[in-house]
């Protein structure tokens, strides 16, 4: 009702303005030249030069007011274009949030329909659905991380736990194909890792997989192919990758502690500061690989060829290497070495050994004293939690 009065009582005075500017304006052209240069002018018996004075003003106001009229019929048809246009993109603005109301609405039937498709007993029906998940997860970037998730759930739940199976038994093929998706799907930024612990795919063809981030603690890879994979930061502690093929695979950062890597194909595959603490490399083949700043503490080297292995700040503290094939002079000098690593006969008295050895330990000697005060200040600090009463100096 008060919008609607202020409205009415803005038309009323738009009319008054109107009203007066004509008025003005037409006593402006009736006695305009008597106000403007009336001194000069007769009212009366006018001569032919007042004519021309009087006319020459009327002309110039009438000029004015055309002018005034086009400059007002242009204001409001600009005016008028740009509500035009305002509404056509509210309107399209209107379009575009219904076409993606539709559009979601679309994507949820799919992958409703997709999801009874993956429970169903028929294997050509849940090949059907996961490549449906799949089709969804590439059109909606959205939908992408709800996916992987289900995916990953139904690959836990169909590949059966570490040793379920008999030895030697592949994947389920809806299961081969579920891992195929999740190998393959879109580079976006995903909340949570990828959860796949634990499960068997042993003979899994994931070449070029994407499983970065991965964890894949306790599973069953053996004799995968996972080559060209990428496999940074992922967690495969205590997995079993024997005879696996992981040739040039990077696996940057890894956490593999304790897993089982014999027989395994890792030439030209990326190991840069992974954890293989502890890892069974038994007769793996690690030509040209990359273990620069890899940890091997108490990993089993034993008949593993590692011609031309990058061990540049690799350690290798305590690591017997007795038994690696093909060795290097110049990798195991750029190595950390300590007086527990075990090297053949050929290469622990060579000078060049003995030389790296000494320099490692002044190295180790070094940061000696910084551990003792990090751990000297650790136990403070967990006596402070469970004692605050002590004085902040205490120590």
């Amino acid at each position: 009702m008060l919008i609607a009065m202020k409205r009415r009582w803005k038309q009323i005075a738009l009319a008054v303005a109107i009203a007066l500017v004509v008025v003005g304006y037409s006593l402006l052209l009736w006695r305009g030249p008597w106000w403007i240069d009336g001194a000069h002018l007769r009212s009366k018996n006018l001569e032919p030069a007042d004519g021309v004075v009087i006319t020459g003003f009327r002309t110039m106001l009438v000029a004015l007011g055309a002018g005034a009229v086009a400059a007002f019929g242009l204001y409001y048809t600009h005016k008028g274009h740009k509500q035009t246009e305002a509404l056509f993109e509210h309107t399209r603005e209107k379009d575009r949030e219904q076409a993606g109301l539709t559009r979601e609405g679309q994507v949820t039937e799919r992958y409703v329909a997709a999801i009874k498709l993956l429970a169903s007993k028929d294997l050509m029906e849940r090949l059907g659905g996961i490549h449906s998940l799949e089709r969804i997860m590439r059109d909606s970037a959205r939908d992408h991380g709800t996916v992987v998730d289900v995916l990953a759930a139904y690959v836990r739940h169909h590949a059966e736990k570490t040793g379920a199976l008999q030895y030697g038994t592949p994947p389920p093929e809806d299961v081969r194909a579920a891992m195929i998706v999740i190998g393959r799907r879109p580079r976006r930024d995903e909340l949570f890792p990828l959860n796949l612990a634990g499960v068997q795919l042993h003979l899994a063809e994931l070449k070029r997989a994407n499983l970065s981030g991965t964890t894949l603690d306790y599973a069953l890879l053996s004799a995968a192919d996972l080559e060209g994979a990428d496999l940074t930061k992922v967690h495969l502690q205590a997995a079993v990758l024997s005879a696996a093929t992981l040739s040039n695979a990077t696996l940057a950062y890894a956490q593999m502690r304790e897993a089982k890597l014999n027989k395994t194909n890792l030439a030209n595959s990326d190991l840069s500061h992974a954890d293989l603490t502890g890892v069974d490399l038994t007769s793996a083949r690690m030509q040209f690989a990359n273990l620069s700043g890899a940890k091997l503490h108490r990993a089993v080297l034993d008949k593993t060829e590692m011609a031309q292995v990058i061990l540049k700040g690799t350690d290798l503290c305590g690591v017997d290497l007795r038994e690696a094939l093909s060795l290097s002079l110049e990798g195991l000098c750029e190595a950390i070495l300590d007086t527990h690593t075990q090297l053949p006969s050929g290469l622990a008295a060579h000078p060049k050994i003995q030389a790296r050895l000494a320099e490692c330990g002044r190295s180790l000697r070094a940061r000696a004293p910084d551990a003792q005060a990090l751990r000297a200040a650790s136990l403070m600090s967990a006596l402070s939690a469970q004692m605050p009463w002590l004085p902040s100096n205490f120590g």
